[in-house]
């Protein structure tokens, strides 16, 4: 349920979506997929998704 939501840049004044236009890095490990989205604004945003 919760991979379906959409995650938001938090940079301060930022709001963008995270989303597919993001630069996305993605990692998996066994504890489940990391992924490091790269805003327009320049912030990075880790975020986990558990299998």
């Amino acid at each position: 349920m919760l991979e379906n939501l959409t995650s938001t840049c938090e940079a301060a004044g930022c709001d963008r979506p995270l989303d597919d236009d993001a630069l996305m890095v993605a990692m998996r490990t066994d504890s489940g997929e990391r992924r490091a989205y790269e805003c327009a604004c320049g912030a990075v945003t880790v975020t986990v998704v558990q299998d």
